[in-house]
């Protein structure tokens, strides 16, 4: 499940990349929520599962979990930039790199271990867990919110937060103004 979001995620880089205008900031939109709620999901369930899974994977989640941080970061700067900027895509690839490698260190050095050593029961309850978690988890990236820890005592604030501003966002028009305004207002 886990890596075939890897590929959606990957196939949504590749939209923000290859449009422009609406387009461009609708893909976007929907790669900041996607990345947001994966990485929420990893670290409320699947890093501290890995952690008590195999024995060196301390190493291996401290390593992910400061990956994700500092994408996290990248992100962050991301959304506040307008997706037709000329320092956007320069920006977008350069995360994307990261992100990339990311998933890749995931893939190999966390979820095979987890398929080698967790019992395929465990790995089924492992999965409806992280269903769970994204199902509340919150929209947009919060940095320094990488632990379980963390995210179960911020990230119900953090989830009521980005889901009311996504909410208004709808309300608003997909470029921010009402229906009635036109270009000029403001």
């Amino acid at each position: 499940m886990l890596m075939r979001q890897h590929g959606e995620i990957r196939n949504l880089f590749d939209e923000v990349e290859n449009t422009a205008g609406e387009e461009r900031r609708d893909a976007f939109r929907r790669l900041v929520r996607m990345l947001a709620v994966h990485e929420t999901a990893e670290e409320e369930v699947v890093h501290p599962f890995a952690r008590k899974a195999f024995g060196d994977a301390g190493q291996v989640v401290a390593e992910r979990l400061e990956e994700e941080r500092l994408a996290k970061e990248k992100l962050s700067a991301l959304e506040k930039m307008d997706t037709e900027d000329a320092a956007f895509l320069p920006a977008l690839l350069e995360l994307r790199v990261d992100v990339t490698e990311h998933a890749r260190s995931e893939e190999r050095y966390e979820f095979a271990h987890l398929r080698r050593s967790a019992d395929p029961k465990r790995l089924v309850a492992l999965a409806k867990a992280v269903r769970a978690a994204e199902a509340t988890a919150p929209t947009h990236p919060h940095p320094g919110v990488e632990s379980g820890a963390r995210n179960m005592a911020l990230g119900p604030m953090a989830t009521v937060m980005d889901r009311t501003r996504d909410a208004v966002r709808r309300a608003m028009g997909k470029d921010g103004r009402t229906a009635g305004e036109d270009s000029d207002a403001g």
